[in-house]
């Protein structure tokens, strides 16, 4: 499956050369509702989960991709305003799972919830990937990561790039001023297995598309 990463230039290049990726925390989601608390908790119940998800958020981290970079809100929210980098990674298809965009919370039998440990990871699972519908324009896809504590780097998580996340393409923003040498220097040895292209706004449709003229990105 071919996913991709949206990031600013800075944090692009820098991925790049050091080949790996940064792991987002539970807490670091730019959503507030994300592992919000089932519907119909009581006080009581809502303090059982938020252990839990304290829990859960210790020992695991995100790797969090989009099956699409075409997207032009895509380039805005998460690649400086159409200035940044989108890399284009392959993994394979039972290690990323599709996010679920919901109309509504999860529903949950809060009599089950803490007594059955089956009922209760599937409820979890369920909440770790759902988002309210209007994300859905991400097409989002995520990768549930083991957190080391030991490899904590400047207080954060990385995840090295390898064969289970193999760097395909580099797609370089629009309005960025990314040059092609900069690309090719960050990619050192890989140069010649990634490919290298720039976007540019499409003619016809709110969609952003490769620049095939060559001559326009130095």
């Amino acid at each position: 499956m071919r996913v991709y990463r949206f990031l600013d230039r800075k944090y692009g290049l820098l991925a790049i050369a050091e080949r790996r990726l940064r792991v987002s925390c539970i807490s670091d989601t730019n959503d507030p509702f994300e592992w919000a608390t089932p519907n119909g908790a009581s006080a009581r119940e809502r303090k059982k989960f938020s252990k839990k998800r304290l829990d859960f958020s210790k020992k695991n981290g995100l790797l969090c991709f989009s099956r699409d970079w075409h997207n032009p809100l895509l380039w805005s929210h998460y690649s400086d305003r159409h200035k940044g980098i989108c890399l284009g990674f392959e993994v394979a298809d039972d290690v990323v799972e599709k996010v679920n965009y919901r109309s509504r919370r999860v529903p949950c039998d809060w009599s089950r919830f803490s007594s059955d440990d089956n009922y209760t990871n599937s409820i979890f699972k369920q909440i770790s990937l759902a988002k309210f519908k209007h994300w859905q324009y991400e097409n989002e896809v995520r990768c549930f990561i083991n957190l080391d504590h030991d490899k904590k780097d400047c207080g954060m998580y990385f995840f090295d790039f390898s064969s289970g996340l193999e760097l395909k393409e580099v797609i370089v923003a629009a309005s960025s001023t990314i040059m092609r040498s900069e690309v090719h220097h960050a990619l050192g040895n890989l140069k010649d297995s990634v490919l290298c292209k720039k976007a540019r706004l499409a003619f016809t449709e709110f969609r952003i598309v490769e620049q095939r003229e060559a001559s326009l990105w130095r």
